[in-house]
């Protein structure tokens, strides 16, 4: 099947798959999801094509590379050099620099550089998505400070939102990444396919949120986000960045660990029963949407059962098994899982975002921990519609 054919399949998959659980077709707004998906094709072919594309994912890449540099000089002076060893290789080089991220953000957040921008590049979005400012603001701050830590700058009014504005800010913050965690994705992946997720999966969220979750808004509220650390001095707010940025390097290894060890005792059930492994089992439920999405057939069994590794598990147990296979992909396929990893789409976040969001406001976590499955649903809708556009692009480059 030609590429543009097989795109043109896994986009009507993607719209058909959303449409199944909309509750109001006639609030869709074709227009702007149009226009939605022009903007992000285009982005797509700059990102993994243009000279200036490359380039700029070349200096991003280069940015990330000394900022971990610096990073490890902390983790070594902690640890006695033993990543030099490369002794406990994951949890130092990939996990420890974290907490240096998380401290850069915590003064680009203090200084106000962060807020400037989540206002600006918000206000922009706002005019092509066809959705609120605070909807286009969300999607940028959920990028820069994560699931968790995203919704205390909406704490002061997230009991005015409405349950549909609700579930778009939740849908936003499950299918982006927090920015402090970027440069360990960039240690398992190419960074061009990292950067290019970050930019696809903002886009994408729009569209199919659009198509699930439509509604119309009347009249925008005052926007008047709080200011997560007012109060504090500088010295306060740079210990608890310090400090939430190694909660999350404890919360990512405990995870690991934990899920690790479920899957090896899930596989040696299955062996024992069925003398085939559980995700070989989830690789033959996720072949159709690999071959959907791009992959090749003889490919999609295997690029499959990464997938569906990273919906029941967490996007770094997936990331270490395609490291594991990388060599054996074809580049495009490669490029195509990549980019489909790069997300909090998984099941353990739902209690991770509402837990963030009922510590702030009890109904409002309810709420969100209620919409769980179809919030898991759409934010792997998304990262199916960046992939497929990533593969498409990817197939009259590579």
């Amino acid at each position: 099947m030609p590429a543009f054919l097989h795109f043109a399949l896994a986009l009507t998959i993607v719209v058909v798959l959303s449409l199944l659980v909309c509750q109001d077709h006639k609030k869709i707004k074709i227009g702007y999801i149009l226009q939605l998906f022009i903007i992000e094709v285009i982005l797509a072919y700059f990102l993994l094509n243009s000279e200036t594309g490359l380039s700029f994912v070349k200096g991003c890449a280069a940015s990330f590379e000394k900022l971990l540099g610096f990073a490890g000089k902390g983790t070594d002076f902690v640890f006695g050099g033993m990543s030099e060893k490369n002794l406990a290789f994951f949890f130092l080089k990939v996990l420890c620099p974290i907490v240096f991220i998380s401290t850069l953000i915590g003064i680009l957040q203090y200084v106000k550089v962060l807020p400037f921008i989540i206002q600006i590049v918000g206000t922009v979005l706002s005019k092509v998505n066809g959705m609120g400012k605070l909807e286009s603001f969300n999607a940028i701050s959920s990028l820069i400070l994560g699931q968790s830590e995203n919704f205390i700058a909406y704490k002061d009014i997230l009991s005015k939102i409405s349950e549909k504005r609700m579930y778009t800010m939740a849908a936003t913050s499950m299918s982006t990444v927090s920015m402090s965690i970027v440069g360990a994705y960039m240690t398992m992946l190419d960074a061009r396919f990292v950067l290019t997720a970050l930019v696809l999966n903002i886009f994408s969220t729009f569209i199919v949120v659009s198509l699930v979750n439509p509604y119309e808004i009347s009249k925008e509220e005052d926007l008047r986000l709080g200011v997560p650390h007012q109060g504090q001095n500088f010295f306060e707010m740079l210990s608890e960045y310090i400090l939430t940025g190694f909660k999350v390097v404890i919360i990512v290894s405990a995870m690991l660990i934990g899920f690790i060890a479920l899957l090896a005792a899930l596989n040696w059930v299955f062996i024992a029963i069925f003398n085939l492994s559980f995700q070989g089992i989830l690789g033959y439920c996720f072949y159709p949407l690999a071959w959907v999405i791009g992959v090749s057939k003889h490919e999609a069994l295997q690029v499959g059962s990464i997938m569906a590794t990273k919906l029941v598990s967490n996007e770094f147990l997936a990331m270490m098994e395609l490291q594991k296979v990388s060599a054996g992909l074809s580049p495009r396929s490669t490029g195509i899982l990549s980019v489909f990893l790069v997300s909090f789409a998984n099941f353990s976040s739902i209690g991770i975002l509402s837990g963030a969001i009922k510590s702030l406001n009890k109904h409002q976590g309810i709420v969100v921990s209620q919409f769980g499955l179809k919030l898991v649903y759409t934010s792997t809708l998304v990262s199916i519609l960046s992939a497929a556009i990533a593969g498409l692009v990817l197939h009259y480059i590579i």
